[in-house]
């Protein structure tokens, strides 16, 4: 019987074009999202823009386009970048510019405020634009934010509404004891465990609207504007349609526990805890899961447009096509760590794995398969057809621990082990002396591959595809599956 099951990407900032590290999130989620599909859950994949903020507000003057204009633009390439990407064509994308999760921020706001953790008082502090994140001393470096050390930290004085963050110190140390699995990998629920165990400092959640006219208005307070973080967290659950769909809300949220939420490192803090402290300060049940990735750096710094070092994931999908995308971003950059992009590297990876590798050895296959009248074995067909595709247990379980790499390097090796099988058969030579048996071996040759196959649908779902019906059909594709470049 199918179980529901939520998964979330966060909401993208749209302060500058999508960028290679956009299109890793995003894969990466979706390669889950299709994972659990194929074990038989019935999933609901979120992904959006988020759209208010004081930084929009600049860029967009900087732009001399009005807020939402400037919004607009570059969220329609947001919208555009999943299906360029191959992600699942049922994916659900909600930008915060929306009435309806306005509505929704307001009355998370309402319920925060009747539960008495929000109050107003004169706020002074540093703040880094870039994160749009209030900063202490202790996590400067030089004055400036280690994140955007390219943005002078501001200095913020003016009356401003407060959430009670404080409050929630206890509750939260409890929350994670009680689920040790909350935030994946291990060091970086030791990291949030940290920050909470060191004491919850309450945080500025309004802006003046006379200095901040961009952003959703405060319930009974019109000269107040939300602060972009209150606002933009609140679209995991607005996406659900609620408060007003209760019943949507029950299926996805309640009932499967919550979201899994993928997110990049410097996002810990407002995904693990702000957000949690806000559904409890609500009465909602907390989160699933959050998963943690590192960044996609160029030659070991951070990618930024300021650096000019950004890699447009829409030029690489031109150019070598979304499953080499897919496949670059799911075997060669670490799911938990920093990893290093350049050209040339995803053209070196491209050429051995792809064009070299998979391309070629369905081309062998297939050829062989063709010349000597050799179809996929029925009871393979058949299986298929009762639903008895097998993902062997190692498989499983890289997935199962969010460990996308480890899953490919296993795909890839069974690709290599197939073409070792193929030297050591030698089926093109056994054919003139034993035909029959040559035609047993490259029957257990398309058997493989098409388990290959199979493994190979939430990585690289259009490839997957291709060879699955070149097999079924015993005939070549129409053109190789990777071009060398």
């Amino acid at each position: 019987m199918s179980k529901p099951f939520y998964i979330t990407t966060t909401l993208p900032y749209v302060n500058a074009d999508p960028h290679i590290g956009h299109a890793f999130e995003l894969v990466s989620a979706d390669i889950i999202a299709r994972y659990r599909k194929l074990m038989g859950d019935e999933v609901f994949f979120n992904t959006g823009t988020d759209e208010h903020g004081l930084k929009i507000f600049r860029k967009a003057a900087e732009a001399r386009k009005s807020p939402q204009e400037f919004a607009d633009i570059l969220a329609e390439k947001f919208q555009s970048l999943p299906k360029a990407l191959g992600i699942s064509s049922d994916v659900h994308f909600i930008r915060t510019s929306n009435p309806r999760h306005k509505s929704a921020a307001q009355e998370l706001w309402r319920r925060c405020d009747k539960n008495g953790f929000i109050y107003k008082q004169l706020y002074r502090g540093k703040y880094c634009v870039g994160c749009e994140l209030e900063k202490s001393d202790s996590e400067l470096e030089g004055g400036r934010c280690p994140i955007h050390p390219n943005l002078e930290i501001e200095t913020i004085e003016e009356e401003n509404y407060f959430f009670a963050f404080s409050k929630f110190q206890t509750s939260l140390l409890d929350f994670y004891r009680k689920r040790p699995d909350f935030v994946f990998p291990a060091p970086r629920f030791n990291e949030i465990q940290a920050f909470a165990e060191r004491g919850l400092k309450d945080f500025s959640i309004s802006r003046l609207k006379s200095k901040l006219p961009w952003g959703v208005e405060v319930p009974g307070d019109p000269e107040h504007s939300m602060y972009v973080w209150f606002d933009a967290l609140v679209s995991y659950i607005s996406t659900l349609g609620w408060p007003d769909d209760a019943a949507s809300f029950k299926k996805w949220w309640v009932d499967t526990g919550g979201a899994l939420q993928f997110a990049g490192k410097d996002q810990i803090r407002q995904q693990a805890a702000m957000w949690q402290a806000m559904l409890m300060a609500s009465g909602l049940p907390p989160s699933k899961q959050i998963v943690i990735h590192g960044f996609i750096t160029h030659k070991g710094e951070k990618m930024s447009k300021s650096l000019g070092n950004i890699v447009d994931p829409f030029e690489l999908v031109k150019e070598y096509g979304a499953d080499a995308v897919r496949f670059y971003l799911s075997r060669h950059v670490h799911p938990f760590e920093d990893s290093d992009f350049t050209l040339a590297k995803f053209k070196e990876a491209y050429n051995a794995d792809l064009a070299n590798g998979l391309g070629n050895l369905v081309s062998r296959i297939m050829k062989m398969a063709q010349e000597y009248k050799v179809r996929l074995p029925s009871s393979v067909e058949e299986g298929r057809q009762r639903g008895g595709g097998v993902f062997p247990q190692r498989f499983f379980q890289a997935l199962d621990s969010y460990n996308i790499k480890t899953a490919a390097d296993y795909v890839w090796r069974s690709i290599r082990e197939l073409d070792e099988l193929i030297q050591k058969t030698e089926p093109y030579k056994l054919v003139k002396i034993d035909r029959e048996k040559a035609q047993r071996v490259i029957s257990e040759l398309l058997e493989k591959l098409f388990r290959i196959a199979e493994l190979l649908v939430p990585l690289l779902p259009e490839t997957a595809e291709k060879i699955k019906k070149a097999v079924m059909e015993n005939k070549m594709p129409g053109k190789p599956l990777f071009l060398r470049k």
